[in-house]
């Protein structure tokens, strides 16, 4: 699901001149270089506006490893405590206006710790987050050097099933440029 409400994400808010950059700097104008993918920031901030917005997991499981008070209560050590993910990236004393898009707020420092977590954290986090952020930002620079699209149900509603998913698939129409862009 991420990746195609990115698909509607990066169409408003992909400023392409980044991938144009990208493009007409390549030597070979074929493929990234590890390099190019370190100055596709703006993108990535886009990428994690959406993981914020509709995160990959609803949430995680974690066993307490000592007894601790959390809002006045007891949890003993040993409980099994359930993180919702979109709640913690939704929570407004992290992320003011939570529910508006804005992927300003990851530039700088970003989030604090432990507030943004859609790969999770600390000696749990997934193995394969950098590989996700690479296959990412890959596929979103050769989409929007490549095509134009348009979503063909511009209100489609979304489901949670429970992972959020488009009622109808986010069908979209892609166009193909007549030549790469900034080429």
């Amino acid at each position: 699901m991420a990746i195609s409400y990115i698909y509607v994400r990066l169409g408003m808010y992909l400023g392409t001149k980044e991938q144009m950059d990208i493009v007409t700097s390549q030597e070979s104008k074929d493929s990234l270089t590890w390099e190019d993918t370190k100055k596709i920031r703006y993108s990535w901030n886009v990428v994690n506006e959406v993981l914020r917005l509709m995160p990959p997991a609803i949430g995680t499981f974690r066993e307490a490893i000592t007894d601790f008070t959390y809002a006045g209560y007891l949890i003993p050590k040993g409980w099994k405590l359930h993180t919702l993910i979109g709640a913690t990236h939704k929570n407004a004393n992290y992320f003011p206006d939570p529910e508006k898009f804005d992927p300003s707020r990851f530039e700088g420092k970003g989030p604090a710790p432990y507030t943004f977590i859609p790969f999770g954290g600390g000696p749990r986090m997934c193995p394969g987050n950098e590989y996700a952020r690479l296959a990412i930002l890959v596929f979103m620079h050769n989409v929007v050097t490549t095509f134009k699209w348009e979503k063909l149900i511009p209100d489609e509603k979304v489901l949670h099933k429970p992972l959020p998913v488009p009622a109808h698939g986010l069908p979209v129409r892609l166009h193909h440029h007549e030549q790469r862009v900034g080429l």
